[in-house]
């Protein structure tokens, strides 16, 4: 074994000194790239239409005149749909992933179902467009509808709601199970009293999060067929409907330079509704995480 002398010793100290501090700096430079670009959009998209913002603007209806132009029809076409995805997809996930965390055995098959769930939450968005247009649209015949555009993108957002959930659950110590059941409690009581109100902080969150992907999501709706204009809103779950995302895709199409100014005020507003869905999904998190901690 070759003995190190003091010199040599110090001398790989400041090589891997300097490698960190290279290491540190790259890490920097890459977080400021991604930041400046972001800083550079906004400014250019809160610039084109933050004046064009109003009340007025967001109690209108479309229109064919950019200067009357509206997104009342797309934002409560985008509160429906992406409400009612997220209620299917709450729903579901949670059960799917009580039933994969306490109640699957640790089998083969199980663990064929973990694999594709996982494999479900990198599928491009537009395949679920089109599994939602052949099954909601024409073999379930529910037509362009509130409720089939809920359901597609409750597919979407599933498998990321069973995951967090999963998640979720998995942290809950085995003390408080354990505890549940020596006093003669039942598995559904356990889970119920026990392991839910435990988790629910962070499914709740991952729902929320599953969700703010939703409400982004232009792809699938415009492959099931949502509409581009729409001069009324929503009045039922079978009701024709358009989002916020296809009504502001529709804008920027347009030549008119009036128009661009819309989208402009259309993303400003959704990124405002997206931000409130992660504010709201912070709150909800220590809210709940210090009241089980109590």
């Amino acid at each position: 074994m070759a003995i190190i002398t003091q010199a040599e010793f110090q001398r790989r100290k400041r090589v891997r000194q300097l490698k960190g501090q290279v290491f540190h700096v790259l890490c920097l430079v890459s977080i400021l790239i991604g930041v400046g670009m972001l800083a550079a959009l906004l400014y250019n998209i809160i610039s084109d239409g933050i004046t064009r913002v109003s009340w007025d603007f967001l109690t209108s209806f479309p229109s064919r005149h950019p200067e009357q132009a509206g997104i009342k029809a797309a934002l409560l076409g985008s509160i429906y749909v992406v409400g009612l995805a997220g209620v299917l997809a709450f729903t579901l996930g949670v059960g799917a992933a009580i039933y994969l965390e306490e109640y699957a055995a640790r089998s083969w098959f199980a663990r064929i179902i973990q694999v594709n769930i996982a494999n479900l939450a990198g599928v491009p968005s537009i395949v679920y467009g089109i599994l939602g247009l052949e099954i909601f649209v024409r073999i379930m015949m529910m037509g362009k509808s509130v409720l089939a555009g809920s359901l597609t993108l409750a597919l979407l957002v599933l498998p990321i709601v069973i995951i967090a959930a999963q998640e979720a659950i998995r942290a809950v110590p085995p003390s408080l199970r354990e505890g549940g059941f020596a006093l003669g409690a039942t598995r559904w009581q356990v889970i119920r009293t026990l392991v839910l109100p435990y988790a629910f902080p962070g499914i709740l969150t991952g729902v929320i999060l599953a969700v703010s992907r939703a409400v982004g999501e232009t792809a699938p709706l415009i492959v099931m067929g949502a509409l581009t204009f729409i001069p009324f809103a929503p009045d039922g779950p079978l009701s024709p409907f358009t989002v916020l995302p296809i009504q502001i895709f529709n804008w920027v199409s347009r030549p008119q330079e009036d128009f661009h100014t819309a989208a402009a005020a259309g993303i400003i507003v959704l990124l405002v509704v997206l931000l409130t869905m992660n504010a709201l999904a912070v709150f909800l998190r220590n809210k709940f995480q210090k009241r089980s901690e109590v």
